[in-house]
This record gives structure tokens, sequence and C-alpha cells, in this order.
């Protein structure tokens, strides 16, 4: 099982971010071991206490596939959910101004937070699906699907040039703006559409 991200896919972080917007979707990788237990808190990790939280809505792969056209792309997945992409911000700066990976900063272990799972049958449109994440419940992300610069569909499409999907790979496709760091105690809570899909404690 492998993990993709999405990089850069809303105008709207890409601004808040002052980075360039991209001719074709950014992608990264995080390993198994990124993703944060059931249950769990999220332990601010050793080597940097500047983490901001990334809110994004994830797909899980159903099926295998290779160069999947992007008519064909709903075959892939049922399920969804939403997810925190935890980014040592500071460590990524510096790695991105030295021309280097961003693994350090977004790879580590417990990096990925995944909410819990939903048929995207029970959601009259996934491409104009609405989220939050609120931190000591207060709002601090809101996104909708429809202003993704590439849908989930196209990212499939995309993805499987490169990648081989398998059965359980999942998609993190992206972050609107919003992001910010946390602190010890926050209480972080995501919600897709109506339905709460985690809460995290930060330790």
């Amino acid at each position: 099982m492998k993990i993709i991200c999405v990089g850069r896919n809303y105008s709207s972080h890409i601004k808040e971010l002052a980075n360039e917007k991209p001719i074709a979707p950014v992608l990264f990788l995080k390993p198994d071991t990124s993703i944060l237990q059931k249950n769990h808190p999220f332990y601010i990790p050793h080597f940097s206490s500047n983490i901001d939280y990334e809110a994004e809505v994830l797909i899980r792969i159903n099926r295998i596939g290779k160069h999947i056209q992007a008519k064909f792309s709903h075959r892939y997945y049922e399920e969804i959910t939403l997810g925190v992409d935890f980014t040592a911000r500071i460590v990524q700066n510096q790695l991105k101004s030295n021309g280097l990976p961003w693994e350090k900063s977004k790879s580590f272990d417990g990096s990925a937070l995944i909410g819990e799972w939903f048929q995207k049958n029970e959601f009259e449109n996934i491409n104009a699906l609405s989220f939050n994440l609120k931190v000591n419940n207060r709002v601090v992300q809101y996104g909708n699907t429809s202003e993704m610069l590439w849908k989930i569909d196209d990212l499939i499409s995309y993805i499987s040039q490169y990648f081989t999907l398998k059965i359980g790979d999942i998609i993190f496709t992206g972050t609107p703006a919003g992001v910010g760091p946390i602190s010890e105690n926050d209480v972080l809570v995501g919600h897709i559409e109506d339905r709460q899909a985690f809460s995290v404690k930060i330790k």
C-alpha cells in the first residue's frame, strides 16, 4: 500500500504560500509508516515544533490500474474521507530552498491522518463536496472539491501514468487555503459535508 499526495491543487493555497501555479499535478509519496494509527493522538515530532495542518479529501483505490483514462477513473474508488497531511513547514522551506525533496517534512511517522471512510455514493456530487477542519472548535479551513485545479478522476488518470495503482492505495487530493500551525493540546476535528471524519488531539 502506498500513499500518493497531490500538492498545489487549490489556487487559494498556492497564493497563501506564495508558490507558483503548476502546469501539472505536483506529486509526492508517504510511506505506510506515516499513517497515524486510529484513536491515537498526534505527537509533535522531536525534530521540529513547527508543524502545520493541511486538511484534504482522500480516496482509496479498489482495483489495480495503469494508464487509466479519466472517463474510467470513477471505477477505481468507492470510498472517500477527510484527512490531514501534517507538514514540518520550516523543514520543508529549507529543503525547497536547496532544491531538495520534501520527504523529511511530509513523510515522517504519523504525518498522515486518515479519517473514517464513507461510500462515495452517499454523497450527491463528488466534484462539489464541502469540507472543513476545526481547531479547538474554530473553523480554520473550509474547502470544496469544485475548487480543485485537477478533479479526482483527472488525478487518478494522471497518477496512473507514473505509478501502478493497487488495491488499498490512498490519494491525498490537496489542501485549500487556511493551513496553519498546531500546538500541544489542540483538538482537530474534520468534517466532510455533514459527517465527522476524525477527531484527534495534539500532544
